[in-house]
């Protein structure tokens, strides 16, 4: 079968920067979803081991790909109720 593939490119050869193009968006789809997999909070493989994974989160690292001006400061009234809480 790939050898039909690759003869099939060299007779038509305006599927090359189809294969090339699909091809890199593939890798990179997948490459962002590893990436978003092993350093995201918000994505939880193991629901079990932790169900509240928004507790461990630090507030001064940004989350998302583009951060412009985050500033975080912690709010009292917030701040209070989880130490009555825990």
């Amino acid at each position: 079968m790939s050898t039909s593939f690759f003869q099939m490119l060299k007779t038509k050869r305006e599927l090359i920067p189809l294969v090339g193009i699909v091809s890199f968006a593939a890798v990179g789809a997948f490459s962002f979803c590893v990436y978003s997999l092993f350093s995201k909070s918000d994505v939880i493989i193991n629901k079990r081991g932790n169900p509240e994974p928004w507790e461990t989160v630090d507030p001064t690292k940004p989350q998302k790909l583009l951060t412009i001006n985050q500033k975080w400061k912690p709010i009292e009234e917030l701040e209070n109720v989880k130490s009555l809480v825990k």
